[in-house]
């Protein structure tokens, strides 16, 4: 038999046993969870704080949220003279008549620019239309580092709005659009951008006003959302955003002079303007279905208007949306929606911001009353363009296979034939804009179909001159 003692010695020496295997097994617990634990301050130090951390406001979700569909543009572009069309770009003679260069050779420039993926599945981004102008080649990088060669699908310079697609792009993040027409000056927004080549900068500030209008050298730019947050040059073509991470406009323009004042084009009408753009690839300017003129002094009194600003009907064409909303000629368009029409060169400007199909608001001064009425625009199409330009202008054009528009016939008593342009006779620019095709003339056309005044450049014969057209 064992003695008690034998017994009680044995006893001790199993539970120093497991008492040693339970202090390592506790020993492996807690170095396992301390593993744990600087793992995990590891990954907040490295990913940022927990989602429930106060410091994640709704401008860092949004942020968060948006970025990765943020891209940042590079275009090259070639600069060097300018070139004329088909066998008048070797005279010597005629680029001195239009003051351009003389060749010169060709030099790569770079040029910064930011944008947004609005459809991830075809790879399609929204930009500026000055970001890419003149561009050769366009390039895109992601926040995650990709870079992608982009193809321009169409570009609208008068929306300023442009539509690239990213070559053998799939499954790409992508920015859901707002409606932008409930916009509260107040509210909060974030600027995502490409400021001078700092690559997803991001800036905050409230909506300032809206419904802007800027005139600038390209133009008159209406309707846009007026922001204090910091926009600088690179961030154009770049999302503006709310809080709930919606894209609510295009970063498009700065005022130069002043500081947190900032533009953006309001999503609802870069809509419209991409909707056109994937369906023809370009923005059909529109038409209301008048003619105008200025008013002077004197008209302005002998009508009863207190100024001379407006425009002047001066005749309504049939089956037009003019005709349908009751204008007449006599009546003088005093605003377009929110703007103040200045004369007909303004109403053009100012018309060329809208798209057809959405209804616009004019008030008009009739007989001592002010009334209001509302139109929906209207495509005017190349073929009826040209068709006012014989009429109103008195000249036939035809298309002069790669060198520009050909005169085919002249009217003697219209304004191309007091001129004395005659068949033949090749036009290659209208107040300024190169007319390389008929829709090129046809998109001239419109633009200056109320003009007074329009200079053309003209060559016959080999050689090319500025002239100008009384209308």
């Amino acid at each position: 038999m064992k003695t008690a003692a034998a017994v009680t010695e044995k006893g001790l020496r199993r539970l120093r046993a497991v008492s040693a295997a339970g202090a390592a097994l506790c020993l492996r617990i807690v170095v396992a969870v301390m593993f744990v634990c600087v793992a995990a301050a590891g990954s907040r130090a490295e990913h940022g704080p927990l989602p429930d951390s106060p410091r994640v406001t709704p401008v860092v979700r949004a942020v968060h949220a948006v970025a990765p569909a943020v891209v940042n543009i590079t275009t090259a572009r070639m600069a060097q003279g300018a070139e004329l069309p088909g066998p008048f770009a070797e005279s010597p003679l005629l680029r001195e008549l239009l003051r351009l260069p003389q060749r010169q050779q060709p030099m790569q420039r770079h040029s910064l620019g930011s944008g947004v993926i609005i459809d991830g599945s075809r790879g399609l981004v929204l930009t500026n239309a000055h970001v890419i102008s003149g561009a050769t080649t366009i390039r895109a990088r992601l926040l995650d580092g990709r870079e992608f060669e982009a193809d321009l699908l169409g570009a609208a310079p008068d929306f300023d709005i442009a539509v690239l697609r990213l070559q053998a792009a799939q499954s790409l993040p992508q920015v859901p659009m707002a409606d932008s027409s409930d916009m509260m000056p107040g509210e909060t927004v974030i600027a995502i951008g490409n400021p001078f080549g700092f690559g997803h900068t991001v800036t905050t500030g409230v909506v300032s006003a809206l419904q802007r209008s800027i005139q600038t050298r390209q133009g008159v730019f209406t309707y846009l959302i007026q922001t204090d947050a910091a926009i600088n040059p690179g961030n154009s073509g770049g999302p503006l955003i709310n809080i709930a991470g919606e894209l609510v406009g295009v970063n498009t323009a700065i005022q130069a002079s002043a500081e947190g004042i900032g533009f953006a084009i309001p999503v609802n009408k870069a809509r419209r303007v991409v909707d056109e753009l994937l369906s023809s690839g370009r923005v059909r300017p529109v038409w209301l279905g008048v003619e105008g003129q200025d008013i002077d002094q004197r008209t302005g009194a002998w009508l009863g208007l207190r100024g001379t600003g407006g425009m002047l009907v001066t005749r309504v064409y049939a089956d037009t949306p003019a005709q349908k909303a009751g204008i007449q000629p006599g009546d003088v368009i005093l605003r377009m929606e929110n703007d103040t029409v200045q004369d007909k060169d303004h109403y053009l400007q100012l018309l060329r911001n809208h798209t057809r199909g959405r209804q616009l608001g004019l008030q008009i001064f009739r007989q001592g009353e002010l009334r209001r009425t509302a139109v929906v625009p209207v495509a005017l199409g190349a073929q009826d363009a040209l068709s006012m330009a014989a009429m109103r202008w008195g000249m036939r054009v035809r298309d002069a296979r790669g060198q520009g528009v050909v005169i085919e016939s002249v009217r003697p008593d219209s304004p191309a034939g007091r001129l004395g342009l005659q068949a033949g006779d090749a036009i290659l620019q209208v107040g300024g804009l190169r007319t390389g095709s008929l829709q090129d003339f046809a998109e001239a056309f419109v633009r200056h179909r109320l003009s007074g005044a329009v200079l053309l450049v003209a060559a016959r014969g080999g050689r090319a001159a500025y002239v100008r057209m009384i209308l």
